[in-house]
């Protein structure tokens, strides 16, 4: 009798073999640590970035001819980035599905962007391991096209400081200000951005780098006074 599916392999439109190296996908090293020497997704998340890697300039270099080398490496990067495969984590609920250490568990590891974009190049290694690239091509392309698209159409890696930059002193005539705070070792710091507009709190971000935490931010206050410009707009 073939084992139940898992959500997360529901999400992903595959089975594992085995529920091995899945498990193996989503042990946080702070879960690992905390049950003794358990192993991390560590090394499946160094084999499925180059798994990712590769199935993603393929797939550009094929559905572009006419674009530079050059444009092509701005566009893979854009795909592999870790805000990007953040993104693509939360889509496929992969946080729910982590393996993680009380104490991660306590300060929001199921949605920091590092651990959903390591986790999600680890989950990506063990389909590679468990299925081939056979298999795990199509789900990267599955997951990856829609934004190669909407990134090619203009879309994609938008300036948001500078789009709320303009939104706000166009609505408000006042000008975003940032806060930014970083915890951390040198090796593994996290930065958080909080802007405010006005003196109102607007919008908040993470990222491992003050520019990625400060355009996070910039997006939710965007999305936030967009939606508020419209209700307004309603009413009047």
């Amino acid at each position: 009798m073939a084992r139940k599916q898992t959500p997360l392999e529901k999400a992903l439109e595959v089975r594992f073999h085995g529920r091995n190296l899945l498990e193996s996908a989503l042990t946080h090293r702070s879960f690992a640590f905390e049950k003794g020497g358990l192993t991390t997704n560590e090394r499946l998340e160094f084999l499925g970035d180059a798994v990712l890697g590769v199935v993603v300039t393929d797939l550009v270099y094929r559905a572009f001819p006419e674009r530079s080398e050059g444009e092509l490496a701005k566009l893979r990067a854009a795909m592999v980035n870790m805000a990007t495969l953040a993104d693509v984590a939360r889509e496929l609920g992969l946080g729910e599905a982590l393996l993680l250490g009380k104490g991660e568990e306590q300060s929001g590891g199921r949605d920091k962007a590092s651990i959903l974009a390591d986790g999600l190049e680890a989950v990506l290694g063990a389909l590679y391991l468990d299925r081939g690239l056979k298999a795990a091509a199509p789900v990267i392309e599955r997951l990856f096209w829609p934004r190669i698209a909407a990134y090619v159409r203009g879309e994609g890696e938008r300036d948001y400081k500078t789009i709320l930059q303009e939104l706000a002193a166009q609505d408000l005539g006042r000008l975003p200000e940032y806060r930014v705070a970083e915890r951390g070792p040198d090796h593994e710091k996290e930065f958080t951005a909080t802007v405010f507009v006005g003196g109102r709190e607007m919008g908040r971000g993470t990222g491992r780098s003050k520019k990625e935490a400060e355009q996070r931010a910039a997006r939710e206050a965007y999305d936030r006074l967009s939606e508020e410009s419209a209700e307004m707009a309603k009413e009047h």
